[in-house]
């Protein structure tokens, strides 16, 4: 493997700050290599651009609940070939659909 890059981040335990992933659960990389991280516990999705050291939360800013930005443990995400992505969303028994974030 040459060439490689590697990189981590590490999540610093429970919390609801940015630098905690507090049970990461689904991730995915799109085709301009920003990583997406469902973090269960912190009911939200998180993203990373390309070579950043902190993410920004993009759904799931309202805490837990059942309205459209809202999750229950989700637990894993994708996305479609239009950029739309899905977020299993574990205890409201739905996926939700969000148009290219």
């Amino acid at each position: 493997m040459q060439n490689q890059e590697s990189s981590s981040h590490r999540g610093l335990g429970r919390g609801a700050t940015l630098e905690k992933l507090y049970y990461p659960y689904g991730l995915s990389v799109d085709a301009l290599d920003t990583l997406y991280v469902v973090v269960a516990a912190n009911n939200r999705v998180m993203r990373w651009l390309q070579g950043a050291k902190q993410g920004t939360v993009i759904l799931g800013a309202d805490g837990r609940g059942i309205a459209a930005n809202q999750f229950n443990e989700p637990m894993s995400l994708s996305f479609d070939k239009n950029g739309n992505l899905y977020v299993v969303d574990h205890i409201n028994y739905r996926v939700q659909r969000f148009t290219r974030v």
